[in-house]
């Protein structure tokens, strides 16, 4: 052995201990940082509130759950700014992301409670469900150890039971008939459609009902665009009626398919956000072509934008009655708990410059506000509407429009109030048409199999008194009473009758099918688009 491995040898125990002694002193100071940075993050600066609710949990007389009374504080700090920024609890965060990614993780079913028990309405084609064999009129009487008939289940709660990770399973025991059936079913992904219904009307004109701009609203609109215009698309209806918003960017990329070159769709400002503008990008898939946007109190945000731009440019012509008047713009931040902030960093203004947001002086006064137009004869009459005493701006083609209170439609078109006596209000709130209408369905589930779709059921369906007389008597079991209605609000509660019929087995679009055969605001838009 050399001289060199020799001295090596000898060495290189004490090298080894010099190293671990140096990594143990590293690592020993790199806690320190870590420490050191904690504290002045969260004990050195915490804030009067934080310390507050801190001495609350070490030192108080009772005990009280800190949670609740941070969330408390927040909300009242987020009460002092605008209606729009809210805070969104951990328990509640998911739900509410669900709705704007446009799906979520479950089996694929839609359920009705009736009579107590959880009913299986409507199994998504080639959903978990479909796979695992579950049929419409299918009853749950477990979700796995747990009975759920006869129960007194809610839907919130029958929900949590079936939703989970995707892939992961759930097994549940189902009621067909008079057998019980056990099914294992492996969770998906299941789609949230923004788009209720999407057909043509006649040769030439279409109709889409878009209900919420989610991540998939887009996609969703230019399929349904394509497939309409394979049937011979040359005119377009746009139903909006009770779309609360969403996602602008969904919105921006709709307006660009009807809107020519770069013209400015939208903009956002706001006093820590510098003016953004949003502008058409690519041809867009319908630049041409009579084109009506129906609209109402319920319409807000996201389609607002869309209406405010095509209005503005003079590119659509909207119709129905004054939309919410929402124009400011949400960022959702993140926080550490799992909770999340969605704060308003901006307001949108239409591209002739105005701004659609109404007044929020007053938190109490602004949730009244869609109320209050109803007392001020605004639903009814549209020279009572208030928006037109705001600030006035000019469309492309000088038309004059205004600011301060959402978009005011160039067609007028009047709330049925005929339609809401107190006993159809009753009849609308309460489970006691829906859970009709499905018992009815479900007996006569044979007679549905001979309709070719929901326009040919509408055609040859014919309610006759019997069914009238059985709906009265069941009613009445509820406290309603409709065997003194007048005939014309007798003839609303049948036409809804019909629709909801047709829901059972054509669902949403089905429903609108139908529906719409005698809806008012759009026979005036088939009227206007045919001009």
């Amino acid at each position: 052995m050399s001289i060199q491995k020799k001295k090596l040898q000898i060495w290189l125990p004490l090298l080894f201990s010099l190293v671990m002694i140096l990594g143990i002193m590293i690592g020993y100071k790199l806690r320190e940082n870590i420490r050191t940075a904690k504290s002045f993050f969260h004990i050195d600066k915490r804030s009067p509130l934080q310390q507050v609710i801190d001495l609350i949990a070490l030192k108080y007389v009772d005990p009280v759950n800190t949670d609740t009374l941070a969330n408390e504080a927040i909300e009242q700090i987020l009460s002092r700014l605008d209606p729009h920024s809210v805070y969104i609890p951990p328990l509640e965060l998911e739900e509410v992301n669900e709705d704007l990614q446009g799906n979520f993780q479950g089996i694929g079913v839609e359920f009705h409670i009736f009579q107590d028990t959880v009913n299986v309405i409507n199994v998504l084609p080639k959903g978990p469900s479909d796979k695992a064999g579950l049929l419409t009129g299918d009853q749950f009487l477990k979700v796995e150890d747990s009975m759920v008939a006869g129960r007194k289940m809610t839907p919130e709660k029958i929900k949590k039971m079936l939703r989970g990770p995707g892939a992961s399973e759930v097994r549940v025991t189902m009621l067909r008939g008079k057998k019980q059936v056990d099914f294992t079913i492996s969770r998906g992904r299941i789609p949230l459609p923004s788009i209720d219904a999407a057909y043509m009307i006649n040769r030439q004109t279409g109709l889409i009902r878009i209900n919420k701009f989610s991540q998939t609203t887009y996609k969703e609109f230019m399929e349904a665009m394509e497939g309409l215009q394979s049937k011979g698309l040359k005119k377009l209806i746009l139903d909006l009626r009770g779309n609360g918003g969403g996602i602008l960017n969904e919105a921006v990329e709709i307006a660009d398919e009807f809107l020519s070159n770069d013209k400015l769709i939208v903009y956002t400002q706001g006093n820590k956000s510098a003016k953004e503008e949003y502008r058409c990008k690519r041809p867009g898939l319908f630049e041409e072509g009579p084109l009506i946007l129906i609209t109402d109190e319920g319409s807000a945000s996201a389609s607002e934008v869309l209406a405010g731009a095509l209005q503005d440019w003079d590119r659509a012509t909207i119709i129905g009655r004054r939309t919410f008047g929402k124009g400011l713009v949400q960022e959702q931040y993140d926080l550490a708990d799992g909770s999340a902030l969605r704060l308003t960093v901006a307001r949108y203004y239409t591209p002739s410059g105005r701004s659609i947001q109404k007044s929020y002086k007053g938190k109490g006064d602004y949730r009244q506000e869609i109320l209050d137009r109803y007392n001020h004869g605004e639903f009814v009459n549209a020279d009572s509407n208030k928006i037109q005493h705001g600030k006035a701006y000019k469309t492309k083609s000088g038309r004059t429009v205004y600011s301060g209170g959402g978009i005011m439609p160039d067609i007028f078109v009047p709330f049925d109030t005929s339609s809401y006596s107190p006993t159809l209000t009753a009849l609308n709130i309460s489970a006691t048409l829906t859970n009709f209408i499905y018992s009815y369905y479900i007996q006569h589930k044979e007679q549905f199999k001979t309709y070719r779709s929901a326009i040919d059921f509408a055609t040859h369906f014919k309610q006759d008194e019997a069914t009238w007389t059985e709906l009265v008597s069941y009613a009445a079991k509820d406290s309603i009473y409709l065997s003194k209605l007048p005939v014309s609000e007798k003839i609303v509660v049948q036409r809804r009758m019909k629709a909801l019929l047709a829901r059972q087995p054509w669902r949403s679009e089905g429903f609108y099918q139908v529906l719409n055969l005698d809806d008012s605001v759009i026979k005036r838009a088939l009227d206007n688009v045919e001009k």
